[in-house]
């Protein structure tokens, strides 16, 4: 079930990623933001769609100490390879707290805005030299308004180039008053056009999504780059392909990318005690992306 937007609350962050080169120009801090508004069935992040604390349990990392049963107070550290009754557990936290190897891991964490804008200048030198900035990704970094158009008016007073990862799904008013001033680039997502067809895979339909998006581009197409991602069984048919193609063609997009899928993100679901979903195990083929690029061309 997708989460309803969090107006007004403090946003988790499940983690800081210096040193990014592959959200946005040059090389980049990227911060991952935790809930979003969509459920989609083929989340590559699965950790980021709850706004809720979470644990994580990474069996590679265990050595078996079980320091953790003795500190929890739900009784729920099992003996197997799950290690937690998801059923007990509040997320309070202490068994990750004594927890050694890290095997156990507290997912999402509260940063005041300065001590994160403190963190992303550490690197400013690697963005004045390469072209880059910061990238706020997640789940949806927009359900926090308040907090990410603070943040990001501290760092273009710091003359650091700000991106947004997005899937669309936001109060407009909102985000046109606290954030849009403050980007420079915005990498919006373009799922499925068929309406009946997102809400199913999504959680949502995908009216806000559209009229978002044509919204942006009427106050400044320059700022927007629509990107595909490409996850087969839901949006590469050709149907969804050539609509998608349409949609964009007929709101005179002149640039836009594909994000390939790829299944590193499959194990991430064990780690939440979550059942995994039917996806490839295997990386999207060179034939297979050139194949969905076909459908998609136009004369821009």
């Amino acid at each position: 079930m997708a989460v309803e937007i969090m107006i007004g609350t403090s946003p988790l962050i499940v983690d800081v990623k210096r040193g990014s080169t592959e959200d946005g120009p040059g090389i980049r801090t990227t911060v991952f933001f935790k809930g979003c508004p969509l459920s989609c069935k083929w989340c590559h992040n699965p950790e980021t769609i709850s706004p809720e604390i979470e644990i994580g349990f990474y069996p590679k990392d265990c050595i078996a100490c079980f320091d953790c049963e003795g500190v929890c107070p739900k009784k729920a550290i099992l003996r197997d390879n799950k290690r937690i009754n998801r059923s007990k557990c509040d997320a309070c936290g202490r068994c990750a707290e004594v927890c050694p190897g890290k095997a156990l891991r507290q997912i999402g964490r509260f940063y005041e805005i300065e001590a994160l804008v403190n963190i992303i200048l550490r690197d400013r030198a690697f963005y004045e030299t390469s072209g880059g900035g910061v990238t706020l990704s997640g789940g949806e970094p927009t359900l926090w308004p308040a907090y990410i158009g603070e943040l990001l008016r501290r760092l273009k007073l710091e003359g650091i180039h700000t991106t947004l990862q997005t899937c669309g799904y936001f109060d407009y008013s909102l985000f046109g008053e606290k954030i849009l001033p403050w980007l420079d680039l915005i990498m919006y997502d373009l799922k499925l056009i068929s309406p009946k067809e997102h809400l199913q895979h999504t959680g949502r339909d995908n009216q806000r999504i559209l009229e978002n998006f044509q919204r942006l581009l009427n106050e400044d197409r320059n700022k927007v780059i629509p990107r595909i991602p490409l996850v087969p069984g839901f949006t590469t048919s050709p149907e969804n392909l050539a609509g998608l193609s349409d949609f964009l063609k007929q709101n005179r997009v002149k640039e836009y990318s594909f994000l390939p899928y790829n299944p590193l993100g499959l194990p991430k679901w064990d780690y939440l005690g979550k059942k995994r979903p039917l996806l490839p195990t295997n990386w999207m083929s060179r034939s297979e992306e050139e194949n969905c690029r076909k459908i998609c061309s136009y004369k821009k």
